[in-house]
């Protein structure tokens, strides 16, 4: 294999899918977060989501144990000189730590029996409502949060692999770039389309230089347009002609362009019927000229087949003499003399 320059190249999306792109100087953006404060809390990480959770219960606690603890000195509950024939508003109160602890058996329904509201105090009975009604709301919303992060159909995204080179080499006597993906799990993606978008930077007719142009990439698999469905791993192929974006690229000059290639698979969820997509890119370091992939799926004595992982990302040079000559003009030739 040939030796590849070992440089730094810039990145909109890293190889396991993720954004890098770095957002700065947008004003008021912690406003614009709260705005959508669904979709803030459900993006976040799992260390500040378990903060979250946890903070939502002793805040509420602490908060509603010193309303009740201000409702009991307002109502002289902690006189030393209270009557007999006086009710107090929370019995057996004397304390804020007592009023903590009633408002967390309130709010947890624990229910020791030893501290209570008494009827004779209106306020107290009415925080106890609006205690019960506002923390059963945030639990909803904290409890939906989580079930939604673990829902998300992003993670059946990242049992969904793509190789980590790409391949030129020629497939049905046409020049193509070739990715291979593969299903890890044994649950089914039907509906599955792969398509692409080439990233560079562009001069437009205008002579404005624009940092990042996006060209469409039409990936097909074998001669049909139909969606396949991924249960074994499968080769995704792109055709170099004149109407790809990638047009013009050979051997010598696909070490000095300046471009990434972003590969998007869309499929949906055979047992959810969610749709779910997944990631990654590709720089000219990663696409190997005059390659093609290893075979990886083994029929057995059994009668079953056998995908082997160690497998998955070898490349072997083609046999293919004019792509190893990089010959692209004899290339053209030979696809015009075929459609004539």
């Amino acid at each position: 294999m040939a030796t590849r320059t070992a440089e730094v190249q810039r990145r909109i999306v890293s190889k396991d899918g993720h954004n890098k792109v770095r957002v700065d100087n947008v004003e008021g953006m912690v406003k614009l977060y709260l705005h959508d404060i669904w979709t803030t809390v459900v993006d976040m990480k799992w260390r500040y989501k378990l903060t979250l959770f946890a903070s939502t219960f002793v805040m509420t606690w602490f908060i509603f144990g010193v309303i009740f603890y201000f409702i009991g000195m307002g109502n002289g509950d902690f006189d030393p000189d209270l009557s007999a024939n006086r009710t107090a508003c929370v019995v057996n109160v004397k304390t804020l730590t007592g009023a903590f602890l009633f408002s967390l058996e309130s709010q947890t329904t624990i229910g020791y029996g030893l501290r209570y509201i008494s009827e004779e105090c209106p306020l107290a009975i009415f925080t106890l409502v609006a205690q019960l009604v506002i923390t059963g709301l945030a639990e909803i919303f904290v409890t939906g949060a989580f079930l939604a992060k673990l829902a998300r159909p992003k993670k059946r995204a990242e049992t969904i692999k793509f190789s980590k080179s790409a391949v030129i080499c020629r497939r049905a006597g046409k020049l193509c770039l070739m990715v291979r993906v593969a299903n890890m799990r044994k649950s089914l993606l039907i509906q599955c389309q792969l398509t692409g978008k080439f990233l560079q930077s562009n001069v437009t007719e205008e002579g404005e230089k624009t940092q990042i142009h996006q060209s469409s990439v039409d990936f097909f698999m074998d001669s049909s347009g139909e969606c396949p469905f991924l249960i074994l791993p499968l080769t995704f192929y792109h055709v170099l002609d004149e109407h790809s974006p990638l047009t013009g690229l050979n051997a010598e000059n696909l070490q000095t362009r300046d471009f990434e290639l972003l590969v998007t698979l869309n499929a949906t969820m055979e047992s959810t019927a969610a749709t779910c997509q997944s990631r990654t890119s590709y720089v000219p370091q990663e696409i190997l000229w005059g390659y093609e992939f290893k075979p990886m799926l083994f029929s057995t004595t059994g009668g079953r087949y056998v995908a082997d992982f160690n497998f998955f990302n070898k490349v072997k040079v083609t046999n293919d003499a004019v792509v190893l000559s990089n010959n692209t003009e004899k290339l053209k030739l030979e696809e015009d003399y075929k459609k004539e």
